[in-house]
């Protein structure tokens, strides 16, 4: 059904939010691209995207509400409905979810009482499940409002809502303390956090995503530990001369085809492009 326009907001919400929306706009050249961090500042007001928020950045940037939407609608940053001060995200991709990371989301899910993005009672936590955290060298990982705690288990990340309900500092595995989710938003809108302190805890890569890093440098890492098999003995393969029905990776090179053997071509050529 056709909904009425959005309600505007009150006075003071609204001189506040255009002097912090001039501001974010003298960073852009072109006044579209601040789009992003608005729709961070709106939600840093409200704790989510409304109706309002959405006529706020559409007015503000000369957009209709309809460019404004499908933005706010593409990124999963952006919450559509309220929301809780801390947004808890499971990984429960391919990797976190073998080591451990769908019995997190279950535990999580019968400790708080809620299901899939939905919220507790109280209006503290958020809980969701993330098809990817980008941190798969400490999987599984847990996110609180986007910052990491790695390594997790069923035990470990209960305790860590309930200490995020219960209003204990709570500090990531790389980065600052916790904040709520509004103020998360308005620093990813590009304002400074004044936390004391805040900044200089930001982190950077762990241990783990550096490995990569150091071996392009030539630098000697531990001794690899070789898993043997369940029944305590490795096994060999033997090589062998692959039949003709068993498929050739791209690195078993080179092969007598018409790219690499014009003796033994394919079929008819064709121009490139064709």
């Amino acid at each position: 059904m056709p909904q009425l326009p959005a309600a505007p907001y009150p006075a003071e919400v609204r001189a506040r939010l255009d002097a912090d929306a001039k501001e974010v706009l003298a960073r852009y050249p072109g006044s579209r691209s601040a789009l992003l961090p608005l729709l961070h500042l709106v939600q840093s007001e409200e704790g989510y995207v409304s109706r309002t928020g959405i006529a706020f950045c559409a007015e503000t940037l000369d957009l209709t509400t309809a460019e404004v939407t499908a933005v706010a609608t593409f990124y999963s940053m952006y919450r559509r409905r309220p929301s809780g001060d801390y947004q808890v995200g499971v990984c429960t991709n391919t990797l976190c979810a073998v080591m451990g990371g769908d019995a997190i989301f279950d535990t999580l899910k019968e400790h708080l009482g809620v299901g899939n993005n939905e919220t507790t009672e109280d209006g503290k936590v958020t809980l969701e499940h993330i098809e990817c955290n980008a941190a798969c060298d400490f999987a599984p990982v847990v996110m609180v409002n986007w910052e990491f705690f790695d390594n997790q288990t069923p035990e470990s990340a209960t305790r860590l809502v309930d200490d995020l309900i219960a209003g204990r500092t709570v500090e990531p595995t790389r980065g600052a303390p916790i904040c709520s989710y509004k103020e998360t938003a308005r620093i990813l809108a590009g304002f400074p956090d004044e936390r004391p302190g805040a900044v200089e805890a930001t982190g950077g890569a762990g241990p783990a995503s550096l490995v990569g890093l150091k071996l392009a440098k030539g630098e000697a890492l531990p001794k690899a530990r070789v898993v043997s098999p369940r029944d305590g003995q490795p096994k060999a393969t033997p090589p062998h001369d692959p039949s003709p029905s068993e498929h050739l990776s791209s690195h078993d090179a080179p092969q007598q085809t018409s790219a690499s053997d014009p003796e033994h071509p394919a079929g008819p050529a064709a121009e490139e492009g064709e």
